[in-house]
């Protein structure tokens, strides 16, 4: 059902509205484990390792089809809040093609090239054979994550969260299933498990499509819609783009940081590998949260409602909060209880690497939140440069720092490094939200 962002008390309107949104990130973590634990449990280590390898390459496939769905979200949303159905239903349909062409190229290139990727990234030998099966065929399921990214993203900017989480909770849920058939029962091996998210991702996003049309059929917009238009496109390309690029910078960066982590041995490497999956929990939950404050933003924008804005950032922050006390306090008194779940060891170098990751980190995760929820209400407004200088200052610095402090302060420097980023890029979202600029920027 379609939900009018811009009616009823902010506060409760954004909590409501977001609840399902988490939820929705809780079930993609589940979808983004479930071909490493079916590989690593049910076939072999090889197994595991070329799942793992090519997560690295799906990473920039991801941060393109993020980006096609923010940069129409924002638009249908905008437009939404405005009543202008008649150019939101030209936005969704020029999004579709548009993402129908940058899809087929990525997929050309990644059918042609993925070997020298995989190349690239010096995968072994040993699994190069299983890696670059995986990855092909998971190039060949690019149209249904791209359709369903922004099938969904139409739905966020309609107001409605609970039916991508239904969606996504049932195909995440089967992804597993299937996972397990093709590869215990069909014996399938890697193949079983990238053919088994091609199926689930391919059925979830042709419910997902035709469930978009047919709600975009029940809105009255008047004289008919144009398929295609320019003007829109780069409008929403105007919000895909940076969100893409900061997407692709952060896997860079991530990157970089593993290799200066992967100097200090494998007690280190196997710690960071845990506790970067808990901090990463909490840090998908915060920009799930921001993704969600886009969405309010850019309709009540477009209702010519900026007064109330002010009042989700609020409610949205409040939430971070709510989030972040007994994330911070479990972390830290009972983090090492966490860690078990990846670590056998409970004494070693790897546990009190995990422990240093959590008690540095988890501390300052409300001021990491606070930045994205700031950024939350900038992209929405479609504020992109300071949405993008903010953002790109985070990552630099923490890349940057984790370099320069791991030399004189070992691995906790590449911990370090983390808060200040954060600090330093929270102050100026903050800065950028508060100067207040962003509310003469038009959007559509």
């Amino acid at each position: 059902m379609n939900k009018d962002l811009t009616q009823g008390n902010p506060s409760t309107v954004l909590i409501k509205f977001s609840l399902p949104l988490l939820g929705s990130m809780i079930f993609q973590q589940l979808y983004n484990i479930a071909d490493s634990f079916v590989a690593g449990k049910f076939i072999d280590e090889n197994a595991l390792a070329a799942v793992g390898n090519s997560y690295e390459i799906t990473l920039i496939y991801i941060a393109f089809a993020f980006g096609c769905n923010m940069g129409c979200s924002v638009i249908v949303s905008n437009l939404f809040g405005g009543k202008r159905y008649r150019e939101l239903k030209t936005a969704v349909s020029t999004t579709f093609i548009a993402s129908g062409i940058l899809c087929a190229v990525l997929m050309l290139v990644g059918l042609m090239f993925g070997k020298n990727m995989l190349e690239l990234i010096n995968t072994p030998a040993e699994i190069m054979g299983a890696s670059h099966l995986y990855l092909n065929i998971y190039t060949l399921g690019l149209i249904f994550l791209f359709f369903y990214n922004i099938a969904t993203g139409i739905f966020s900017a309609m107001g409605d969260t609970k039916t991508p989480f239904v969606l996504l909770a049932l195909s995440s849920t089967a992804n597993i299933l299937v996972d397990i058939l093709f590869v215990k029962e069909f014996n399938m091996g890697v193949a079983g498990v990238g053919w088994a998210t091609f199926c689930c991702q391919g059925t979830s996003c042709v419910l997902a499509v035709m469930l978009v049309f047919r709600r975009l059929a029940k809105i009255e917009a008047g004289v008919k819609a144009p398929v295609f238009s320019w003007n829109l496109l780069g409008k929403i390309t105007n919000i895909a783009v940076p969100s893409i690029l900061q997407q692709s910078f952060v896997s860079v960066g991530n990157i970089i940081i593993q290799s200066v982590i992967n100097g200090y041995g494998p007690g280190v490497i196997a710690g960071y590998s845990a506790a970067i999956k808990l901090n990463n929990m909490v840090i998908t939950s915060f920009t799930t949260l921001g993704n969600g404050m886009s969405n309010f933003t850019a309709q009540n924008i477009g209702a010519g409602k900026t007064e109330r804005v002010k009042k989700g950032l609020r409610a949205g922050i409040v939430m971070v909060f709510a989030i972040c006390i007994p994330v911070v306090l479990l972390y830290i008194f009972g983090g090492n209880k966490i860690l078990l779940l990846f670590i056998n060891d409970r004494t070693g170098e790897a546990m009190s690497t995990g422990m240093d990751i959590l008690r540095i980190l988890s501390p300052f995760y409300c001021v990491v939140g606070t930045k994205l929820m700031c950024d939350g209400v900038l992209r929405g407004a479609g504020a992109m440069k300071m949405f993008m200088s903010a953002t790109f200052t985070d990552l630099v610095l923490r890349v940057v720092l984790a370099v320069i402090l791991s030399a004189r302060m070992g691995t906790l420097g590449i911990w370090s490094a983390w808060p200040l980023g954060w600090g330093i890029a929270t102050a100026m979202s903050v800065y950028f939200y508060a100067h207040g600029k962003w509310k003469s920027y038009s959007i559509t």
